[in-house]
């Protein structure tokens, strides 16, 4: 099946993990953490140090991945609870364009091995012709609940691995395949996603960190007062981020299966990898355990919001570079579009833009001033490289902070005198940003997330079903 690039658009292999913090890696200088696969990726590409998820949990920014939409434009504002599977499942993106489609409609065959987590995932979806996937997000790692030629079963054998095997499987009956048409291949774990003890994992990742002191990360301190029980790490912090740790490198292993099999078919050159992580996650970090749902009211600190992200394909994108350029999850559709050569049907309806400039190493003059929007139900960010402005709709608290002098978001200036110009000037810039973009009917200021999960349609597409888990 190796053509010559000339030939035909690349091949893509995106592989999406699951609540890794962008510091959860070894070529982002953490010293804990074995990652030698994401290592060698990053050496092989770019590695983006400022890329933004458009919500910090995983089902409003998965569907922002995919359709370049804000969760005021899709509808998705907390991790999908109900609607995943059984009599009332709920396709939550239904009739709203995927990057994916568009592949397909341009003769990729599209293949999916994990996490879906957008409803109705018995039912393939948004261009995918090959269909693995989880049952719903999250669960443990072995009798993992999943879904194989539309049946579904429980998953005896680890089930990061057995993500893995059915990606390969995949690529290996693309280049069998009589035709030659591109293929594009979602590789999504649901780690290192919680559960990280009590056998979650197999023991020779464990024995890796038995004697790691968890230095990387601040677990001593003081926990935050908005602090919820959505995660784990908390009650054991030392412990659970072993198993974090061991968690990743699992993945990180499986990982390198990809690369190997790419290598071994000889479609490296024909390939773009990317790989990428659907939210941030905090391990101590600002007294949280957790990600955007890790407080309540829900924050948006960078450590919930910032992704691990990692672009390669050999001869085309520059290696081992370092790209300080701010992008988000809403730039991801526009961009990949971008880099195949195929048109965006709704581009003129979506906020993000193409960093291929970026991506490529060419100078772009037009994103040098670039913003980054970040929104969680009725709590909504702006962001440049110096400051940031969070807003919490309708009563607050509000938080502007400094990021030049204040990198760790430790002094709130929301309230400082000398600061209101600022905070006015942000306010009013975010406020128009989101009139611009959102869809009345699913705008999240409006919406009562918990963080807890949602149950049905948000807005006016609920038809008045309480959409939001309550608080636990």
């Amino acid at each position: 099946m190796k053509m010559k690039k000339a030939d035909k658009q690349p091949n893509i292999v995106f592989i999406l993990s699951d609540d890794q913090g962008v510091w959860a890696m070894g070529c982002a200088g953490n010293r804990e953490v074995r990652t030698p696969n994401l290592d060698r990726l990053a050496a092989r590409g770019v590695r983006f140090d400022n890329f933004f998820c458009t919500s910090p949990v995983c089902s409003p920014a998965r569907a922002s991945l995919f359709t370049g939409r804000i969760p005021s434009q899709h509808g998705v504002h907390d991790w999908i609870r109900e609607g995943s599977v059984g009599p009332d499942a709920i396709e939550y993106l239904a009739g709203q364009t995927a990057y994916t489609e568009v592949l397909a409609d341009h003769g990729y065959v599209c293949g999916l091995s994990g996490k879906w987590h957008l409803g109705d995932s018995v039912k393939p979806q948004k261009g995918f012709t090959h269909w693995f996937v989880h049952q719903t997000g999250g669960s443990p790692y072995y009798n993992a609940p999943m879904i194989r030629d539309g049946k579904l079963y429980n998953e005896p054998a680890y089930v990061t691995d057995v993500i893995t095997d059915d990606a390969l499987q995949f690529i290996d009956d693309r280049v069998g395949a009589e035709d030659e048409r591109p293929f594009y291949l979602s590789v999504h774990y649901s780690a290192p996603h919680s559960p990280w003890l009590n056998g979650n994992h197999p023991q020779s990742y464990l024995d890796q960190y038995a004697d790691c002191p968890g230095e990387s990360c601040p677990l001593d301190t003081p926990r935050h007062p908005w602090l919820i029980k959505t995660a784990p790490g908390e009650d054991n912090p030392l412990d659970n981020l072993r198993g974090y740790y061991a968690s990743i490198t699992a993945m990180d292993a499986n990982i390198g299966r990809i690369l190997d099999k790419l290598e071994t078919h000889g479609l490296t050159d024909d390939t773009l990898i990317i790989f990428m992580s659907d939210n941030g996650f905090n391990f101590g970090h600002h007294g949280v355990f957790g990600k955007g749902n890790g407080t309540f009211p829900q924050n948006m600190y960078d450590t919930s919001i910032k992704v691990p992200a990692l672009f390669s394909h050999t001869g085309r994108i520059p290696q081992n570079v370092v790209s300080e350029a701010m992008v988000s999850g809403y730039d991801f559709m526009p961009t990949l579009l971008d880099y195949v050569g195929l048109p965006n049907p709704a581009a003129d309806s979506l906020p993000g833009h193409s960093f291929l400039p970026q991506l490529l190493g060419e100078v772009a003059d037009e994103r040098d001033n670039v913003v980054i929007y970040d929104e969680y139900g009725p709590v909504r960010m702006i962001r440049s490289k110096v400051w940031k402005y969070v807003h919490r709709y309708p009563y607050g608290p509000h938080e502007l902070y400094d990021l030049v002098r204040d990198p760790q978001e430790s002094v709130n200036l929301n309230d400082a005198p000398e600061c209101r110009s600022q905070r006015e000037a942000m306010k009013s810039q975010l406020e128009q940003w989101f009139v611009q973009y959102v869809d009345p009917a699913v705008d999240g200021v409006r919406e009562p997330v918990s963080g807890y999960g949602q149950l049905a349609e948000a807005g006016v597409r609920g038809k008045g079903k309480q959409a939001y888990h309550d608080q636990e």
